[in-house]
């Protein structure tokens, strides 16, 4: 136990000094300009943070998900656009990571851990993809190909990756049992990219709608079995939501940072506003709400890493707690700063907007909480 304690500890002694040196002085101009921030992706890539789920013996830092929840709260703390791209990053990975062949592996883990491959995980359609039936993007065998026709909206990385995990129906009839994996690399014929959508936070994260017209992709590309594809999604999913909340807990320790540090330095009626007992109520609760948050997300992910049978409701939890504490806790933050913190001179209304997304994304907190009621009143029937 100590030795994994220690491991974790270095990890996110290492994040911690990567978000402070290299994206903290880029977090405000990535989110003016609204680019890509390539640099740090091949920064990232060297550091080890790309590849963080591999096994070593690809090149990896053979983490798990609480090693992956680790990393993005700390780049979170100073930076949401640039932690989404370790969370995207990660949710591209895992589906090869968990249905993936041993060649398949070899073929995208070794571009991950030498190329800085980026990768995504294409499901989300038109309506959010809640249930099996929602997808309508169809692989249609010919031969010994697949070929893919559909549309995917609001792909995180969507035109930047080098590898796709994607989800079309191959049998309409079997519903969830009708659905495949494929990996689709950049460059096939056929798979081609919308307008890069223009959004209120997370701005230094590209958006695309991707699109598969004719694509065909050879058998070698499918992802585990045919007919797998919903379990290998669920699957992915359910280990992304910790990691969002990560991302959420992250966002929101950077703002009440920020706050504490104004509260202590702005001075109104000759003393600084800290003293005011309000905002030390405020401070307070916000801090409360941050660390209970924590708890839950780490929590989930400890139980995903230990391999526990019943881990979906609190992975929901996690997610849709952390994400509604985000955005509380930015809120306050810009409460607390007053005018400026209305201001784009200050960090927290930028956390403010990045903040609001992740109660969007990985399934909207609505259907968390759905999902978190339907297992609640499963068990007490039993």
């Amino acid at each position: 136990m100590k030795d994994i304690e220690k491991e974790r500890d270095m990890i996110k002694r290492a994040a911690e000094k990567a978000a402070q040196k290299m994206v903290q002085p880029r977090a405000s101009q990535i989110d003016i300009s609204g680019e890509f921030p390539w640099d740090l992706v091949d920064a990232f890539g060297k550091q080890g943070f790309l590849s963080i789920l591999l096994p070593e013996s690809y090149g990896g830092m053979d983490g798990n998900i609480t090693s992956f929840c680790i990393v993005i709260e700390e780049m979170a703390k100073v930076c949401g656009s640039s932690s989404l791209i370790i969370l995207a990053q990660g949710m591209g990975t895992l589906p090869i990571l968990l249905a993936g062949s041993p060649s398949q592996k070899d073929l995208y883990f070794s571009k991950i851990s030498e190329k800085n491959s980026l990768t995504v995980f294409a499901l989300n359609e038109v309506e959010e993809v809640a249930e099996a039936p929602s997808i309508t993007a169809k692989a249609e065998k010919i031969g010994e190909d697949y070929v893919i026709h559909g549309r995917k909206f609001f792909i995180t990385q969507g035109g930047l990756a080098h590898v796709y995990s994607v989800f079309a129906v191959t049998q309409p009839e079997q519903g969830a049992k009708g659905i495949s994996a494929f990996i689709v690399e950049n460059g096939t014929p056929g798979l081609l990219f919308g307008k890069k959508e223009e959004k209120v936070g997370m701005r230094g994260a590209v958006m695309t709608e991707v699109i598969f017209e004719n694509c065909r992709v050879p058998h070698e590309n499918l992802l585990g079995e045919e007919g797998k594809g919903w379990e290998i999604a669920t699957d992915t999913l359910k280990r992304s939501k910790p990691a969002i909340g990560a991302l959420s807990v992250g966002i929101a320790q950077g703002a009440l940072n920020i706050a504490i540090h104004y509260a202590k330095d702005r001075i109104q009626f000759g003393k600084p506003i800290a003293s005011f007992q309000a905002i030390q109520f405020m401070i307070a609760d916000m801090a409360t709400q941050v660390e209970a948050a924590r708890a839950l997300v780490y929590k989930a992910a400890s139980q995903i890493d230990a391999k526990c049978k019943e881990t979906e409701k609190l992975a929901a939890i996690s997610k849709f707690y952390a994400s509604e504490i985000a955005m509380k806790v930015t809120t306050d933050a810009v409460q607390i700063l007053g005018g400026y913190g209305y201001m784009k001179d200050y960090s927290v209304e930028r956390m403010m907007r990045d903040a609001k997304v992740t109660q969007v994304f990985g399934g909207v907190n609505q259907f968390q909480r759905w999902v978190v009621a339907q297992h609640l009143l499963r068990d007490s029937s039993a």
